[in-house]
């Protein structure tokens, strides 16, 4: 078996092996003040205002019972490190790139949000604004194009997070003039040498993300963080349908409710659902012939309650029914 040959030149230093006396290991010394006052993390967590993040996000989001969990340790993570920072103890700035996963609609942009809040409130990044692009924010159309774009966006993101949605196309191997790669390049590098100023969170389906990290090593070994967002369930987007309603003073009555609780199931089957998304997109759709209905019946005076509510059909006259008329 072969060893890897060690030198000693400095004179008086002999190598190791050739002393056999038990070495003791040095006594370890606490750094930063030990009169230093114990430190209630609760508090921290509070005046901070990390809670009422949390508390929002909780608010804003159905479900999301992993996510919410993950964010949650993170913050936890992070409170740590300020407060090992406040005593003087030593410790490396943490990896904060995160890859989000997960189908459209299941409220990646909303947590990157939030996500840049408690960033900025625990005092990792400057400003806690988020920039959310996609491949055609950083890429050129031709040579010399795509390095003057994604040095654009990294200085509006500095100070902030970076939030690349469907990420997995800035890398298109089948196109030998692409110049995505170049991107890449210079988000690599900035990624790792201004990471006390930026955190970057890549978004997109898992199984293409999966492949563009196998493709791209470089990012797989600067994300610290992995979250998983799950599809909603049907009783998961009845509640966003109702709540998304009730913020614009809207309400499903009874049997319309029922009816939309069909709907969502149906919805699902067919393709191109976007969970939420979708969900949005068929309340305004129910809205909008809501409002044609009221107007048909205009030689009958309406009510307030009349104009809050969606009725049975406003629902069943989408297409996801009727298989004709307008979009699902």
């Amino acid at each position: 078996m072969n060893t890897m040959a060690r030198s000693y030149d400095h004179p008086g230093i002999t190598d190791p092996a050739d002393d056999q006396t038990p070495q003791r290991a040095p006594a370890f010394e606490a750094p930063g003040d030990p009169a230093a006052a114990p430190v209630d993390l609760r508090r921290e967590l509070a005046d901070a205002g990390v809670d009422e993040v949390l508390k929002t996000l909780d608010d804003e989001l159905v479900g999301l019972a992993p996510v919410k969990t993950r964010i949650g340790e993170i913050a936890a993570l992070l409170l740590v490190e300020r407060v090992r920072r406040k005593l003087g103890l030593a410790s490396e700035p943490p990896t904060l790139h995160m890859s989000f996963t997960g189908n459209p609609g299941t409220g990646k942009t909303t947590v990157a949000l939030r996500m840049a809040d408690i960033l900025h409130r625990l005092g990792f990044v400057r400003k806690g604004h988020l920039v959310s692009v996609t491949r055609d924010d950083l890429v050129g159309q031709y040579i010399g194009h795509t390095a003057p774009k994604t040095r654009e966006i990294l200085k509006k993101a500095m100070g902030g997070v970076l939030f690349i949605d469907e990420a997995y196309y800035l890398y298109r191997p089948e196109n030998e003039r692409d110049y995505g790669q170049e991107a890449i390049e210079i988000l690599l590098q900035v990624m790792e040498n201004q990471r006390e100023d930026l955190v970057v969170i890549l978004a997109g389906y898992a199984d293409r993300m999966d492949r563009f990290f196998t493709s791209n090593p470089g990012f797989r070994s600067r994300i610290a963080h992995h979250i998983d967002f799950p599809d909603y369930r049907d009783d998961e987007l009845l509640s966003i349908g109702e709540i998304l309603l009730a913020r614009q003073n809207y309400r499903l009555s009874p049997a319309a409710r029922e009816a939309f609780a069909r709907y969502i199931v149906a919805r699902k089957a067919q393709p191109h659902f976007s969970n939420a998304r979708s969900i949005r997109n068929a309340l305004d759709r129910a809205r909008l012939r809501q409002a044609n209905r009221l107007v048909a019946q205009a030689d009958t005076p309406i009510t307030a309650q009349d104009l809050m509510t969606i009725e049975t059909p406003d629902i069943l006259a989408s297409r996801v029914f009727t298989k004709t008329g307008d979009a699902p």
